[in-house]
């Protein structure tokens, strides 16, 4: 069993930045691949992005490509998100999720048996 914890939301005008990070438990962290996805009321939730276990490699929606970066520090058991250049379209629930396949992580959120309780960002244009 993972648990996952999100923080680092809020509310940061457009043009702004933010840093999520997202905490997991238990000692096999470097096992897991991450992803980061969002969702606002009544959407589907939409992948952000992933990472691998070693963090060799990583994926990202076009929608954030350029302005998102999504790093892991497996000593901290920690995985973050870096926000650039934030717009008011970003404006969702974030959610961190893993998966115990550590080589391969997944745009799709039905790979992931693990998810946050997710944290709020808000963009003000």
């Amino acid at each position: 069993q993972v648990q996952l914890v999100e923080s680092g939301g809020g509310l940061v005008q457009a043009g702004g930045s933010l840093r999520l990070s997202c905490a997991a438990s238990g000692r096999t962290f470097s096992t897991k691949s991450m992803g980061w996805f969002r969702q606002i009321p009544g959407k589907e939730r939409e992948f952000v992005a992933a990472i691998t276990g070693s963090g060799g490699f990583t994926s990202y929606a076009d929608s954030v490509k350029g302005r998102f970066t999504i790093s892991r520090d497996n000593a901290k058991n920690t995985v973050y998100l870096q926000m650039n250049t934030l717009k008011a379209e970003d404006t969702a629930v974030y959610y961190c999720a893993a998966n115990s396949n550590r080589y391969a992580s997944s745009s799709i959120s039905t790979y992931y048996a693990y998810w946050g309780q997710g944290t709020q960002v808000t963009v003000s244009s």
